[in-house]
């Protein structure tokens, strides 16, 4: 990394208010670069109650003044952000896959992605529009427009370090809202280089604000009754209690979930194609996405073949970290997420799943959180591993006599976040986009990777509220107000 030690320093720190600060509980805990355990980043701030109420002080105070000078005033300083980010795409990088653990080119690709939604975003600020409509009354104009609904509270996990905190900040700060950002404590160091950009592009003080630190300083966040609205990307059990805590204020919340997603792969699919789709789809990124492909359904006339070209695949995949060239797969990211990888794989064993690649720890030359990529067959529709989120490089394949039989199983969860569906039957296809219960659907493609400017959305307990990504998110951001005027 070209960072000087100066710069890592300041980085271990919160940021309230437009200067970096220690956290006032003086508790740390480590950053630990997950590929190799050794490599400590540094010791970043477990922060309290008290560092939240302060830099939900500082966005309060900012809010005024950060409405008052309009979008596109706003959008003049994110370009600048935006310019800055990608001069510095080498040290982004670089540090998503020393704390995060992905290979360096999905780094890179999460780097370049970031860019584009940002850039989607501050175009979409001269589009913040309300519209004119008819009047009842003779010499009356009647309009809507849009205000920012305050501070908001970003809270941001892990597996997209850079990219989930972007298409928060991007539309918050646009829409006049001023903003708290509390990242992932696995990744505190990426969002705190994204913080220090918006800094130096000339966000002015307590407009954007960070926060460093765990489950204190999440409840925290929610709990102060300034803040109008939360954004989270997490997991459906935080989400659905951060849901609870603030329906009793009212308070507005963006909650995107997880998924359990599946690739139906029906007996006309180009089968090469369809293994191409889900080496990619369930194994980059060690599997950790809400869009991972994590289930296979595939046509029992088709199983074999399919089985034949995807085990091969999945053993010569390469394990190592993410710096390594010639790695196929990197770790993931703690050792509660290898841990949880390994149960399920065992539980999925015991419950007759066949396995045909991977399914243990892999050891390497450095102590990290490596899991084989694994690809279990003879899954139960019903079962633990073909209903629950894994987050991880774990594939289950599970046999189907059908369309219909497959798009059951597919929506038998309670998650909804993507679909994909391999076959050349075009009524087939356009019939599967009005059946799948999710949100973003795909057809002979991978399952993952929507275009910067599509919505990012699911459906069922994969989602509430706006879709982010989307124009729709100033509904999230801003409130609509009506007006009719005399003259």
């Amino acid at each position: 990394m070209s960072l000087d030690f100066k710069v890592q320093v300041d980085h271990l720190l919160n940021y309230v208010d437009g200067t970096w600060t220690a956290s006032s509980g003086g508790r740390t805990r480590p950053n630990l670069n997950p590929a190799d355990t050794g490599d400590v980043i540094g010791e970043f701030g477990e922060s309290v109650a008290a560092d939240v109420t302060a830099a939900v002080d500082a966005a309060a105070a900012a809010q005024q003044d950060w409405d008052a000078i309009g979008p596109i005033e706003r959008a003049k300083v994110l370009t600048k952000a935006a310019r800055l980010i990608e001069d510095r795409i080498e040290d982004f990088a670089a540090t998503i896959t020393r704390e995060q653990g992905k290979r360096l080119g999905e780094a890179r690709g999460e780097v370049t992605r970031g860019l584009a939604i940002l850039e989607f975003h501050i175009g979409e600020a001269r589009r913040m529009n309300g519209e004119t409509t008819a009047a009842e009354e003779p010499r009356t104009v009647v309009l809507t427009f849009r205000r920012p609904i305050g501070v908001v509270g970003l809270i941001t996990p892990w597996n997209f370090p850079l990219t989930i905190p972007i298409w928060k900040v991007a539309p918050a700060l646009l829409s006049g809202c001023t903003a708290v950002l509390k990242p992932s404590p696995l990744t505190p160091l990426t969002a705190a280089l994204l913080v220090q950009a918006f800094h130096d592009a000339g966000v002015p003080a307590g407009v954007l604000n960070l926060v460093q630190g765990d489950r204190e300083a999440g409840e925290a966040l929610v709990d102060d009754e300034r803040v109008a609205g939360i954004s989270f990307t997490g997991s459906l059990p935080i989400g659905q209690a951060i849901n609870r805590a603030g329906a009793g204020r009212l308070m507005r919340t963006q909650l995107e979930l997880g998924g359990k997603n599946a690739l139906i792969v029906l007996a006309d699919a180009d089968l090469d194609a369809a293994c191409d789709a889900i080496v990619h789809g369930a194994y980059g990124q060690s599997g950790q996405r809400c869009s991972a492909t994590s289930r296979i359904i595939v046509d029992r006339a088709v199983h074999d073949e399919l089985m034949a070209l995807l085990a091969p695949r999945v053993r010569a995949m390469k394990i190592g970290p993410g710096d390594q060239p010639d790695a196929d797969i990197g770790p993931v990211v703690n050792d509660e997420r290898h841990q949880a990888c390994l149960r399920a794989i065992e539980q999925a064993v015991a419950d007759g799943a066949q396995l045909l690649a991977g399914g243990e720890a892999a050891e390497l030359d450095t102590p990290g959180y490596f899991v084989k990529p694994t690809l279990l067959d003879d899954v139960a529709w019903d079962s633990e591993l073909a209903q629950e989120e894994v987050f991880g490089p774990v594939l289950s394949v599970i046999t189907c006599d059908g369309y219909d039989d497959a798009m059951r199983i597919s929506n038998s969860v309670k998650y909804g976040m993507s679909g994909t569906i391999f076959t050349q039957n075009p009524a087939l296809m356009f019939q599967a986009l009005q059946d799948f219960q999710a949100g973003m659907l795909h057809v002979n493609r991978p399952g993952v990777g929507a275009y910067s400017h599509l919505p990012h959305m699911g459906a069922k307990a994969s989602q509430l509220g706006a879709p982010e990504c989307s124009p729709d998110v100033w509904n999230f951001y801003t409130d609509l107000r009506s007006a009719c005027i005399r003259y």
